[in-house]
């Protein structure tokens, strides 16, 4: 398989069958729930749609493989789906994992509720604290699980210790990195193992289709396929479709994202009525110091703290432009309050002391002039 050298190229080009589609410029949908038998030899390269391995699957793994620099990569039903299935098929029943005390709603309530009637057993570490993840470890440890920038706080951790102490202690090391995508960070190239998406969000940046993706390599890749075509989590050929299109501009969309988001941070941060902006690429933030480092850009996730809840209440009556919806990484802004969407799952007590508040507000910062964004954030937060 063909890979450029660089990312947007190959975010249009890479992993291209043409002879599969009689010379089309683009991968046609195979509408097709299985194909001629070729005498394979293994369960999981039998030509059916529920294996993933329909030549809309083979061009998408292809191409993913080749953005995040990867061995491998399978796209999957949704990010939960993926999240999953890479856990699953690593840990096992009357096994632990370490992950970071702070993560996306969807993954914690899986990690809470749904790992313990596995078997598996679950530890919550803070991911910017190395000196404190010896003493969780357990002979049982397998892996490690942490987020790029974590959703909805926005935090940036020892993303470096944390490769370094898996590969001492013999665990494998996983991370969602929806948020930064690989336009601002390829988690591979400082050596993480498994590398995870909700191609929902950036990946495809449309707000029309929900799928998940693993990156990594060959036989690890081949362990969650196996899994995952057990669970039956396979996309469908139209999904595909939509998330190759979404793929091909997704440089040129983080681009804007990135230079848009910095830029309503550093307006919001000097607001009133806003007592604290959550952004990693903004020299105030804790993070910053590790983002700087780490990341080309901090993409087009940003959260606020503001004075009240009734405060919150206003600014989602009087805001015109972003849509009040959950989701985030779309071409258009989205707006959400996490304790009410993503979160609300959690225990109050509990998503509150990790700063899950009714007061806090996650922007997702889309494609449109950012300064009339910026006067439309300023008007519903007067």
């Amino acid at each position: 398989m063909k890979r450029y050298r660089t990312l947007a190229t190959n975010a249009l080009h890479a992993g291209e069958r043409p002879e599969d589609a009689r010379g089309a410029v683009v991968t046609p949908i195979f509408q097709s729930a299985n194909f001629l038998q070729r005498e394979e030899e293994n369960y999981h390269d039998v030509r059916y749609m529920r294996l993933s391995n329909s030549p809309n699957h083979q061009v998408l793994g292809a191409r993913i493989a080749a953005l995040e620099g990867t061995e491998d990569a399978l796209v999957a039903t949704s990010g939960m789906a993926a999240i999953t299935a890479a856990i699953l098929s690593h840990v096992h029943t009357g096994e632990h994992l370490l992950a970071h005390k702070t993560l996306y709603g969807g993954s914690q309530g899986f990690l809470d509720h749904d790992a313990p009637k596995l078997g598996l057993s679950v530890t919550s570490v803070d991911f910017s604290a190395p000196d404190t993840w010896k003493a969780a470890l357990r002979p049982t440890t397998r892996a490690f699980y942490v987020e790029g920038i974590t959703n909805p706080l926005m935090e940036v951790g020892e993303l470096h210790a944390v490769v370094e102490f898996c590969r001492e202690h013999g665990l494998i090391s996983l991370i969602d990195n929806t948020i930064p995508t690989p336009v601002n960070f390829r988690p591979t190239e400082i050596g993480f193992d498994l590398i995870l998406h909700s191609a929902t969000k950036y990946y495809n940046g449309h707000s029309d289709i929900v799928a998940g993706i693993v990156a990594g390599s060959h036989d690890r890749i081949r362990r969650v396929t196996e899994l995952l075509n057990h669970l039956g989590g396979s996309l469908d050929a139209h999904a595909c479709f939509l998330l190759e299109r979404g793929m091909k501009t997704l440089a040129v969309r983080m681009a804007h994202h990135n230079q848009s988001a910095l830029r309503l941070a550093t307006v919001l941060e000097r607001t009133d009525g806003v007592t604290r902006v959550n952004y990693p690429g903004l020299a105030s933030n804790p993070g910053n110091i590790r983002a700087a480092a780490l990341f080309k850009g901090c993409s087009g996730m940003l959260s606020i703290y503001v004075h009240s809840s009734s405060r919150a209440d206003r600014f989602f009556e009087r805001v015109q432009i972003p849509r009040h919806a959950a989701s985030l990484g779309s071409v258009e802004s989205l707006v959400v309050r996490p304790a009410r969407s993503t979160h609300l799952g959690m225990e109050k007590s509990r998503r509150e002391a990790l700063g899950v508040t009714d007061t806090l507000i996650r922007i997702s910062v889309g494609l449109e002039d950012i300064e009339e964004l910026i006067d439309d954030f300023t008007q519903a937060l007067a």
